[in-house]
């Protein structure tokens, strides 16, 4: 916007025109006797007009700025970082917390069907806790259900072996899942096709998780539980490899509770099969019966 007024000065009085009037960008310096002086040329950049453009590659140039304070670099940082905590959060929930397993078979079946993803709960049995009849457990069946290898494991085993803790490998052959029947001093029987299974006596109504169909056992057996062991069988008796197939090997059959990876709590995939798998209730009516497992 133009006038034809002379401009005011800071004191509202016409400003100076012609030769005699000072410059705007005169600033004041002081003379040789100290005391200052107007209209002394300035060796600093002229002062900008408000509203002025910044000169072209001064403030705005950005090699100017460090390159770890860029905007751009430093985005990309605070996304690596955050990538980096957030996989070793999972690594350590998945060595210590909670595991994902694929249920290979139909072993388990109608309790869990093959191709199931279950999550297992390793913080279960931790500070002193045990397995409990009726519990649905993930272990390694080396030494019980497969021979220990003859070879000790080497380098390249041990580093699978880690992988598969961290959940960054498959849990292998070796990993099964089945349902606690008995804990160690228990002594569980059964007398073939058409009876039920008992533990320290007590008949066990197992209708809730068998498999439509099934036989609590096709085979009879009587076996106390030594201490620290478990027996273990399939919900799907007449397809499940389990504690009765390996009762004349070494280990008759009974889990170690150290192989014990964590009891299965959760069907998370496929969604249809969500679902929690909780301690069936026929399982109470063992307590009190004897056996280590009432007394720890």
């Amino acid at each position: 916007m133009s006038t034809h007024e002379p401009p005011a000065d800071r004191d509202g009085s016409p400003a100076p025109t012609g030769a005699d009037a000072l410059s705007r960008s005169a600033v004041v310096s002081e003379d040789a006797a100290g005391a200052p002086s107007a209209g002394a040329p300035s060796e600093s950049a002229p002062v900008a007009e408000p509203g002025a453009e910044p000169e072209p590659g001064r403030e705005s140039d950005p090699a100017s700025v460090p390159e770890d304070e860029q905007p751009g670099r430093s985005h990309s940082r605070d996304l690596l970082l955050l990538a980096g905590i957030c996989l070793l959060a999972l690594l350590l929930v998945n060595a210590f917390v909670a595991r994902p397993f694929a249920v290979p078979s139909g072993s388990m079946e109608d309790t869990l069907r093959p191709g199931d993803r279950l999550i297992a709960n390793q913080l279960a049995y931790a500070f002193g806790g045990h397995p409990q009849r009726g519990d649905v457990v993930v272990f390694d069946g080396t030494g019980s259900f497969l021979r220990e290898p003859d070879e000790p494991a080497g380098f390249w085993d041990g580093l699978r072996s880690l992988g598969r803790d961290l959940g960054l490998a498959p849990a292998g052959n070796t990993v099964y899942v089945k349902r606690v029947i008995g804990i160690d001093g228990d002594r569980v029987t059964s007398t073939g096709p058409g009876g039920r299974i008992t533990v320290n006596g007590v008949p066990i109504d197992e209708s809730s998780y068998l498999a439509p169909g099934d036989e609590p056992s096709n085979v009879a057996f009587d076996v106390v539980v030594p201490a620290g062991k478990l027996w273990v069988m399939g919900d799907h008796r007449s397809a499940s490899r389990d504690s009765r197939d390996h009762l004349g090997e070494p280990g008759g059959g009974f889990v170690p509770e150290s192989k014990v990876i964590g009891r299965a709590d959760w069907v998370v995939y496929p969604i249809p099969h969500w679902s929690s798998l909780d301690r069936p209730s026929a399982f109470a009516a063992t307590a009190g019966t004897g056996g280590h497992g009432d007394q720890r």
